[in-house]
């Protein structure tokens, strides 16, 4: 144990010490810098949300999407609003991403679709929101958020694609959706969301189309600037069992990247968590045990095979991350999912969890980590 320890103080004081110098040597400005995770509006997510800790939640402005159940819009706008309640303390501001669901009257016989129904439910729950929007959403949408955006004065974000099949804004449609919103730059947070990052990708041609974007969207200072991308493959079919197997985050390549060819203020950094960056597709089955690990360079995703009774073969891959060069120094102290992982590691859990609290504990310790990494960038 104590050569993984020493590993991985080596690991992190290599990587603190390139973030120095690749923001120092290499121009990069404004560390450090905050994290705005793109995560799925589940109850992992939002589990790992809650027990956040103050630091960390200093540090992030989290971005959750609502993963569309077209046959229970209500409902699930409510079970969302009650978690979030519970995850969101008072007076921190959640951004919330409805563009996935139909936009129909959630009530039936009332006006309004989802975003009147969720700034309503939110407000009446004491939880301040943020709408995003896109230049391509209809009017009706945009001056739902509009509404949304005047109720709970926490302005609005408009979220940004760019690929090679996504078509750029022009001037004239930025314009008219802040008019639309009754909002200037000032009170908007623009979120540039570059997609999934594949293997093989080109990153110079991606990097390339992100700074191009930006230097269009400059001409107005918006209120915070973020590039986010996402590397995680979507799904874990394939993947190797009984070890761990590791996938470059390249999102974070691509956006330092940017950082380094960006003039101006350096962009926040954007992920999509543990996640891929597209809506997941109904799940069905019970998944095998599984921990999306998140280290310096890349995730270490552990996959082990159904052999003991319900999930308990989850304390045995408990106990291999935690004996792997991959613990971290802090160990349990890490962040709230690393204890979790900890206590199934010694057998101190009567049950393993299941796939809501694996989630839960893979985001909290990515959160951790990712902040943790953009705080010590500077230095």
């Amino acid at each position: 144990m104590a050569l993984y320890l020493r590993s991985w103080r080596l690991v992190i004081l290599s990587e603190r010490n390139q973030a120095s110098r690749f923001a120092a040597a290499q121009g990069i400005r404004g560390w450090p810098v905050a994290y705005v995770p793109i995560l799925k509006a589940k109850a992992g997510e939002l589990q790992a949300l809650e027990h956040a800790t103050p630091e960390v939640r200093s540090r992030i402005r989290p971005v959750l999407e609502l993963v569309p159940d077209p046959e229970l819009v209500r409902d699930q706008l409510e079970t969302f609003s009650d978690r979030a309640m519970d995850a969101i303390p008072t007076g921190e501001v959640l951004t919330v991403d409805c563009g996935a669901l139909p936009a129909i009257r959630v009530l039936e016989g009332a006006s309004g679709g989802p975003i009147v129904r969720l700034s309503e439910s939110l407000g009446l729950r004491g939880v301040d929101m943020c709408p995003v929007v896109r230049t391509s959403d209809t009017d009706d949408v945009l001056h739902e958020a509009a509404d949304a955006s005047r109720s709970h004065q926490r302005g609005a974000c408009l979220r940004v694609a760019t690929g090679p099949s996504e078509a750029t804004p022009n001037e004239e449609q930025i314009r008219a959706t802040l008019q639309t919103l009754r909002l200037a730059p000032e009170e908007v947070d623009l979120l540039i969301d570059a997609g999934p990052v594949q293997p093989g990708s080109a990153m110079g041609g991606l990097a390339e189309r992100v700074l191009k974007l930006l230097d269009l969207l400059s001409q107005w200072k918006w209120r915070h600037e973020c590039v986010a991308a996402g590397a995680f493959p979507a799904n874990l079919t394939g993947f190797p069992r009984g070890r761990a197997t590791p996938v470059a985050r390249r999102d974070l390549e691509l956006w330092k990247r940017v950082a380094y060819h960006r003039h101006g203020q350096t962009p926040d950094f954007g992920d999509f968590g543990v996640t891929h960056p597209r809506m997941p597709t109904q799940s069905r089955g019970t998944p095998d045990p599984n921990m999306r690990y998140t280290t310096p360079d890349n995730w270490q995703v552990y996959v082990y095979p159904r052999v003991r009774p319900g999930n308990d073969d989850f304390f045995t891959l408990s106990r291999d991350l935690v004996s792997s060069p991959h613990w971290p120094p802090t160990g349990p102290r890490t962040s709230w999912g690393d204890a979790r992982l900890h206590e199934c590691a010694n057998r101190q859990r009567l049950k393993a969890g299941g796939g809501t609290q694996w989630r839960a504990w893979a985001t909290s310790h990515h959160l951790a980590m990712v902040t943790a990494e953009l705080a010590t960038g500077a230095r």
